[in-house]
């Protein structure tokens, strides 16, 4: 079959799939190295290179692949570079990308047990291998969605429909029998708690942000305060989300206190572990988990630490039957004779997609090739290098350290004598700009009490004690810098 017929004999296909596959493998095997990690691009140069209208007639696949590699790699940020060591380090390791594929060729809808019983009945035991490796209850049953984003968003649509408001048939809108409802989070929750919240219809007013204590996690005692203050103004709490390593700064929620805290007053309670619930895997970890086993929805991905490609987040319940209650809905053409029978399980009634990808099957070819053990060791491997350069930090006067480092993220700064406020943040962010343009290294930033942090995460599969010092050395070389300049000007 010619090249522009569009749809591949065995043979074109496998030709060029060999041409593909041999680049990734060499991608992985250090061809990463080879590029800037941050993509040195303006905003419209990748665009600038592309035509404006698709192409008419089929296109050689040569041409496709060279214009791969002259247009797309430029403009991409290399998560999957040793150096990467922004926001959290995720690596797509080699049995997830053949997962992947493998899930592309099948090309199934995972809507229906019907549409494909694999998928589903794979999905199923796969959540169960994970769920006792965390040693989480029995009675949780898990399934997957594409991020933690939209499992916290369903875990908190099930806890509404759990207040028993009559929402799913009535709404929300023109009730005014309907009291304001109000989800809590540490204010180092991440945004999606807060999206998930306008998405739901309780607004901006619903979320009610708890500050934090000295070490970044939720103040119980500003958490309760706030609950009964909110009943006595008529209002009607549902739901606290603990955070199990919060995105600034992975800090770990007191989940066991607010457990307690939800039980006195009969809330939903929904556990973020996206991050750090992989942690937990690690025996010496499992701490991180502590309380967890009180949520009535809980959520870790294992594509942020468990070398799975994105997109792969676990949701688990203990209320099974209320997530069908809140979401199920099956027209006509989307019956089967098994279904609603107890027998098979029609994943589509657990949330609001229709459409499900066969992300399973990535996942199951990651859990098997590494195993547990293996796992476990390069978890172990990157908390021994960020620890590592925590060290570092702690022992270099120029820099300090801003909040715990219990797993793989250190949040520091520069601190040059004599900066305060917003100087001080002016001198860390050309710091990091100074180290992102190096190539090498990529480094991220938040906002803490004390003004910017810059944030190092390590959770790449490449990422080696070399790349850490490398990093060390270029912000020691850059702090340098600055500092002359600094000094200089004034002078």
């Amino acid at each position: 079959m010619d090249a522009n017929s569009g749809h591949w004999d065995a043979e074109l296909f496998r030709r060029e799939g060999h041409r593909m596959v041999d680049w990734i493998a060499g991608y992985l095997d250090g061809g990463s190295r080879s590029y800037p990690v941050l993509a040195r691009v303006a905003p419209g140069d990748v665009a600038g290179r592309l035509p404006k209208t698709m192409p008419a007639a089929a296109e050689d696949p040569a041409v496709v692949w060279q214009d791969f590699l002259d247009v797309v790699l430029p403009g991409v940020t290399h998560w999957n570079h040793p150096g990467f060591m922004a926001y959290f380090g995720i690596t797509g390791s080699g049995p997830g990308i053949l997962g992947e594929l493998l899930a592309a060729a099948l090309n199934v809808n995972a809507m229906l047990w019907r549409t494909c019983p694999s998928a589903t009945e794979l999905e199923l035991e796969v959540l169960q291998w994970l769920r006792r490796a965390l040693a989480l209850p029995d009675e949780f049953f898990g399934f997957l969605t594409d991020t933690a984003s939209v499992s916290s968003m369903l875990g908190l649509a099930a806890a509404r429909e759990a207040a028993d408001l009559d929402i799913r048939q009535r709404g929300m809108s023109g009730r005014p029998d309907l009291p304001g409802l109000r989800v809590y989070a540490s204010d180092q929750s991440h945004s999606s708690i807060a999206k998930a919240c306008v998405a739901l219809g309780l607004g901006l007013d619903g979320y009610r942000p708890i500050p934090h204590d000295a070490d970044y996690r939720m103040d119980t005692r500003a958490l309760a305060a706030a609950i009964a203050g909110d009943r006595r103004a008529g209002l009607r709490p549902v739901a606290v989300v603990a955070t199990v390593g919060t995105t600034s700064t992975t800090s770990v929620d007191p989940v066991r206190e607010i457990a307690a805290i939800c039980a006195d007053h009969g809330l939903w309670l929904h556990c973020d572990a996206a991050y750090a619930g992989t942690a937990a895997l690690v025996p010496e970890l499992r701490w991180a988990l502590d309380g967890c086993e009180h949520a009535d929805s809980f959520v870790f991905n294992p594509h942020k630490w468990m070398f799975t490609p994105i997109d792969c987040s676990a949701l688990y319940t203990r209320h099974r039957e209320l997530f069908r209650r809140a979401f199920s809905l099956v027209p006509e053409y989307l019956t089967t004779p098994l279904g609603g029978s107890g027998h098979a399980v029609d994943l589509m009634d657990y949330g609001v997609q229709l459409g499900r990808r066969f992300r399973a099957l990535k996942l199951w070819w990651v859990l098997r090739c590494f195993g547990l053990d293996g796992i476990r060791d390069r978890l172990r491997e990157h908390i021994r290098l960020a620890q590592g350069f925590a060290a570092f930090i702690d022992a270099e006067p120029a820099f300090e350290r801003m909040a715990p480092a219990p797993f793989s993220v250190v949040c520091f700064r520069a601190r040059p004598r004599g900066l305060e406020g917003a100087e001080l943040d002016r001198f860390n962010l050309h710091l990091l700009e100074r180290v992102n343009a190096s190539g090498e290294v990529f480094l991220s930033h938040t906002r803490l009490d004390g003004g910017i942090a810059l944030h190092l995460a390590i959770g790449n599969l490449g990422t080696t004690g070399r790349d850490v010092e490398r990093c060390q050395e270029l912000l020691l070389a850059g702090f340098s810098e600055l500092a002359e300049q600094r000094i200089t000007a004034r002078g």
